[in-house]
């Protein structure tokens, strides 16, 4: 039998990606937050707390592009960047997430890739940042391997400003790529 190449697309998402985003970004959470968010809020209404988020994002518009990448139909990612979202660090990009099982296959580059791709042709300046939770050590590996460089620590600002979603007082990171590094 022969080897057959799978082929990986990226789009721009759109309003009608909402649900599909939601639940990747839900199982992600519910992997690698655990600890740091509430078992009861990761069990409970986590997915509908993300529909509601990435159905005002993906219809508001604005400063800003979500990614979604697919595997034969398959959803498998995303990325959604703030362009200029800081005048110090620039571009957040605020969620990074590639399906569980399908990470360390070249998924999260892509989408870095096409997050800096953007950035460099809607943003001010190349400068970019993201936060990742202390405990999710994977994705820093990651983010160091892909050039970044480890920032300050701060407390987690719970989902929705909702305080009960959290468990105890878990601490995020900043890693950043500043225009120099290109």
């Amino acid at each position: 039998m022969l080897w057959q190449k799978r082929t990986m697309d990226l789009r721009i998402a759109g309003p009608p990606d909402a649900v599909t985003i939601a639940q990747l970004h839900a199982e992600s959470w519910r992997r690698h937050y655990r600890g740091a968010y509430a078992d009861s809020y990761l069990d409970g209404d986590v997915i509908n707390d993300r529909q509601q988020v990435w159905t005002a994002r993906l219809t508001a518009g604005g400063h800003a592009m979500t990614v979604l990448a697919e595997d034969e139909g398959e959803a498998v990612g995303f990325v959604h960047v703030v362009f200029d979202a800081d005048p110090r660090w620039g571009s957040l990009i605020d969620n990074l997430h590639v399906r569980s099982g399908r990470q360390r296959g070249g998924i999260g580059t892509a989408l870095m890739a096409r997050a800096v791709d953007g950035i460099r042709e809607r943003a001010a300046g190349k400068d970019r940042y993201l936060w990742v939770l202390e405990q999710n050590v994977a994705a820093q590996g990651f983010y160091r391997a892909i050039g970044g460089t480890r920032g300050e620590r701060v407390e987690v600002a719970p989902p929705g400003g909702v305080p009960e979603r959290l468990h105890g007082r878990p601490h995020k990171l900043r890693y950043s790529w500043g225009a120099a590094l290109d």
